[in-house]
């Protein structure tokens, strides 16, 4: 029997809808359950935004969105047995990526941001080397998660892109750290020739050779370059050395007085508050969490409330607006505590010292108004580099 016009478009339109989605029976219950199911769920998988993404929306009865974590929208979809949905819920990295889902920074500091463009919010930055997990493209920018977990947006100029055999040789390669605060790499073993890329403390590159002066490297993306021996180490050595004692955290804090204050700044080319503190212990081989909301979560309490005599060099200190009328608590700001007269240093302005001590000429009246608390970091509860390296 020939079918009607009408049938024929309703069949049209019931297979365009469902595309790459799996459209689910129909059931009593009604879509009007669905939000406080996305709502657990989020909670559940991603409670910060910045570390995990889960974008889910509801749309009538189709669920459109992405994710980065295959459990949580596994965890949503059994939530959603027995109601009637249409599934649009992409799992990352995106197909259109055609598998190249690693990426390698390859100029001396990359700038990520909020936003796929310039003009953003500079979230966070990553030094050459860094490895990173890609999750997406749009235009000429990559969503990217650092090995701290960061989410954020990179310009295809700061990276180069690697599948999963091209990362690997990455990672295995012989690695070179930078070591000084700043300089370059040459063209030829010859600091008065031609630069290749500056170079900021942090930087990797694979080490090819090494002469008495120099030692030759190649970039992630394949250049090669040429960086003054006294500027560099080897990687393994490097990490091998590390050693996050009170006496090293402050030695290394103090090497960074004066380096300006830059938001989202990560690096000697400028570093916010948590940029600074998560900088310093990098340079001692723990990798801590980017903002200050995030570090605050670890270490443990140093008692403060009978003064600051408990307080050891490397503590760090949280300011910021206590919990009230039913707001939660905001943690703005942090600096590491150093010692001496009652002296933290932080990023304020650029990086200085500051005094608790209201007789001291550097006394910071507004940060002991704002002060929350202080932690103690052990490296068993982060990233410790001497265990569990990024590059090897």
């Amino acid at each position: 029997m020939q079918k009607s016009p009408f049938i024929l478009l309703l069949c049209f339109l019931m297979s365009c809808a469902a595309g790459n989605s799996t459209l689910q029976p129909q059931t009593q219950e009604t879509v009007s359950t669905v939000q406080p199911h996305i709502d657990a769920v989020r909670q559940q998988y991603a409670p910060d935004k910045r570390v995990a993404l889960f974008q889910v929306e509801q749309h009538g009865n189709v669920l459109r969105g992405e994710t980065n974590m295959p459990e949580a929208k596994a965890a949503l979809l059994e939530k959603l047995q027995g109601t009637a949905y249409v599934d649009s819920i992409q799992v990352l990295p995106e197909a259109g990526l055609n598998g190249m889902h690693q990426a390698v920074v390859t100029i001396s500091v990359a700038n990520l941001r909020s936003q796929p463009k310039h003009s953003a919010e500079l979230a966070t930055q990553a030094t050459m080397g860094t490895p990173l997990q890609v999750w997406k493209k749009d235009d000429g920018w990559y969503l990217v998660q650092t090995p701290d977990k960061y989410l954020a947006w990179v310009d295809a100029g700061g990276i180069t892109l690697m599948n999963t055999s091209n990362f690997d040789n990455w990672q295995q390669g012989s690695k070179l750290l930078y070591t000084s605060p700043y300089g370059f790499a040459y063209a030829i073993p010859d600091a008065k020739g031609a630069t290749v890329s500056d170079l900021v403390y942090g930087d990797v590159m694979l080490l090819q050779n090494q002469t008495q002066d120099f030692y030759e490297v190649t970039f992630p993306d394949g250049r090669k370059g040429f960086v003054p021996a006294s500027s560099a180490v080897k990687y393994k050595d490097w990490v091998a050395s590390r050693k996050p004692t009170e006496e090293n955290l402050v030695q290394t804090s103090k090497g960074m007085l004066g380096v300006p204050y830059l938001w989202g700044g990560t690096s000697f080319k400028g570093v916010d508050c948590s940029g600074f503190t998560k900088t310093v212990y990098f340079m001692n081989g723990l990798v801590l969490p980017r903002d200050a909301s995030q570090q605050v979560h670890l270490g443990e309490l140093v008692d403060t409330s009978e003064g600051w005599q408990n307080m050891r060099p490397g503590d760090l200190l949280f300011f910021g607006v206590p919990a009230k009328d039913g707001k939660p608590e905001r943690v703005v700001h942090v600096g590491m505590w150093i010692g001496g007269d009652q002296e933290f240093i932080h990023s304020s302005g650029k990086v200085r010292v500051s005094s608790m001590n209201p007789a001291s000429q550097n006394f910071e009246e507004s940060e002991l108004k704002r002060f929350l608390r202080a932690k103690r970091i052990s490296p068993q509860e982060t990233l410790d580099l001497r265990t569990a390296s990024l590059y090897e």
